[in-house]
């Protein structure tokens, strides 16, 4: 991929899910409006395999709020505690990653920790390590299970996990990827940062997600086909997300494309077919 198909506007549209089609409606004659967006994020783990890479995937349990059932990626809102400053720190600042995401760096750092936390807490995966050149290579022992529960509790933050554990979140192991913002006449609204990051050598992503029913590892072409089978349901970014790295050989080549990746807000528009269908359309 060239660096100006990395970065050139795509025009993308996707068909409504009838079930959100009477709120649709609503939104478009004025009488409903959503709320303000939270800010969230939310990271694409990839991994290399002999088939090729894959993507980690969880499939929200039937249960949730929102998208019950749909594929996604570990992520979720930002936590209070995500802003605190004693925060060890590797790999590009804050102010480095507010100019990717046009955001203060007191908010990038947030969107760090959270990617980081949430990405620990639904798969066992931490971006963490003793300095700058390490990174943690085991977190299956019950003393980092333990550690992990308490984040999803909120017992603790993450600065104060890593602090009692000498370590610093590793920025320098995620790329920024984009950021969408969740469709106005939706009734939960987003403003999500995505990032896009390689499995750290020795760690290994586990099923303890309780907000999943499913978690797997698959080549993105492969869940992409099954998508547009009708037989993997996922939010338009999920799969633009996905599609955008289909095409890398590796991990490594995707988080190379991805620190080149301009990154821009992305708000689908709704839109009303002639024949009375709604889509959503938006521009990557």
């Amino acid at each position: 991929m060239s660096d100006g198909e990395i970065n050139s506007p795509l025009l993308q549209s996707a068909p409504l899910p009838e079930t959100w089609a009477d709120r649709a409606r609503a939104h478009l004659d004025g009488t409903v409006t959503g709320p303000v967006p939270q800010h969230a994020a939310t990271v694409l783990l990839l991994r290399d395999r002999p088939g090729g890479m894959e993507a980690y995937l969880l499939r929200r349990a039937a249960s949730m709020a929102f998208a019950a059932g749909f594929h996604a990626f570990p992520g979720g809102k930002l936590d209070p505690r995500d802003t605190e400053l004693t925060v060890g720190w590797a790999g590009p600042s804050p102010e480095v990653w507010g100019e990717r995401f046009d955001c203060d760096p007191a908010h990038a750092r947030a969107l760090l920790c959270a990617a980081v936390r949430e990405t620990y807490e639904e798969s066992g995966v931490l971006f963490a390590g003793p300095d700058e050149r390490s990174v943690v290579a085991d977190t299956t022992g019950d003393d980092w299970e333990a550690d992990r529960l308490a984040l999803v509790g909120h017992a603790c933050s993450l600065a104060e996990l890593l602090g009692r554990r000498a370590l610093v979140l590793r920025s320098d192991l995620l790329t920024g990827w984009s950021r969408w913002i969740t469709p106005e006449f939706e009734a939960r609204r987003y403003d999500t940062a995505f990032f896009v990051a390689a499995l750290p050598a020795g760690q290994r992503a586990r099923d303890v997600s309780g907000e999943a029913d499913q978690a797997v590892w698959v080549r993105p072409a492969t869940v992409l086909a099954e998508h547009e089978a009708g037989r993997a349901p996922m939010l338009p970014p999920t799969a633009t997300t996905l599609r955008s790295v289909a095409g890398f050989a590796n991990a490594a080549e995707a988080l190379a494309a991805g620190r080149e990746r301009v990154v821009r807000p992305v708000v689908p528009r709704l839109r009303e077919a002639e024949d009375g269908r709604f889509f959503l359309d938006w521009v990557v």
